[in-house]
């Protein structure tokens, strides 16, 4: 945007005049170029970038957790091992990112943008089904990269203040969203980590014991999936894992997460399937 400032140092006018209370539609008008979609590849030309890798979420009593693991891949090379892929979108909400890590990374921080700059320009916050599409037109602008190979395909979960209840959204890559009732999961481990939660999950659960599943099901999803990063603990490398509720959103320590992979370590060496659920 530097580009279009005056000689005189002051503001383009389109800084100063009231318009739409979306950030993304003044990029579009005013420097389209710094959209991530509008970035065209040749045709035929796939690109060898660094993706991340499995998203997990749940809802519990009182809000959601949102957990991630740290390893991306490029083919069949581990391109870094403590990549961070849970983000906090604002106060109440949070996106996980699975997919072109560059991409996903860049189009978190727009996000975050785009919600702060709606709640400076209409003086609250958006609401927690506004914020969902906000992200489906976000990742419906990508489209054109995704059919190219570098597709992003994030989990966005909160709180949401008018219903006051934890809930969570998962996205194809055409921007369409689904509300996941209970848990979700994306990415190359998803279908493991998923199959986990199913067999762990029930309604009642507290904060602590959904930071706990979704180790778990991180854990089996890393048994399984080659692109996704369990514990590691010679590096003291752990999965990211928050908390959101009526307070905001929460980050857990390094500490609070590494005592929990610890104990589901510990557990696998008497049951290295994880633990079981009940027959009825």
């Amino acid at each position: 945007m530097e580009a279009n400032l005056s000689g005189t140092g002051r503001l383009p006018a389109a800084f100063l005049t009231p318009g739409s209370s979306s950030f993304l539609d003044f990029l579009d008008s005013h420097a389209p170029q710094l959209l991530p979609g509008r970035r065209a590849l040749p045709e035929g030309l796939t690109i060898e970038a660094p993706h991340g890798t499995t998203i997990v979420a749940a809802v519990f009593d009182g809000g959601v957790v949102i957990a991630g693991d740290r390893r991306a891949t490029m083919g069949n090379v581990i391109a870094q091992r403590d990549i961070e892929k849970v983000f906090p979108a604002d106060e109440y909400s949070a996106v996980g990112i699975a997919g072109t890590a560059g991409l996903a990374v860049e189009m978190v921080r727009l996000f975050q943008l785009e919600l702060e700059h709606y709640e400076k320009i209409e003086g609250a916050v958006l609401s927690f089904e506004g914020k969902a599409n906000r992200l489906t037109t976000m990742i419906r602008s990508n489209l054109a990269m995704a059919m190219q190979g570098l597709a992003v395909v994030p989990v966005f979960a909160g709180y949401d203040l008018g219903l006051g209840r934890g809930r969570i959204f998962t996205y194809d890559v055409t921007g369409g969203r689904s509300e996941e009732r209970g848990f979700a999961a994306t990415g190359s481990g998803s279908v493991f980590a998923r199959g986990s939660m199913k067999k762990l999950y029930r309604d009642g659960l507290t904060g602590d014991q959904a930071a706990t599943l979704a180790v778990q099901a991180l854990y089996d999803a890393a048994d399984d999936d080659s692109a996704t990063g369990g514990p590691d603990m010679a590096r003291k490398i752990f999965p990211i894992v928050a908390l959101i509720t009526e307070d905001g959103f929460r980050r857990l320590t390094e500490d609070e997460v590494s005592a929990i992979a610890v104990s589901i370590t510990d557990q696998r060496r008497e049951h290295p399937n994880g633990p079981q659920a009940p027959l009825l």
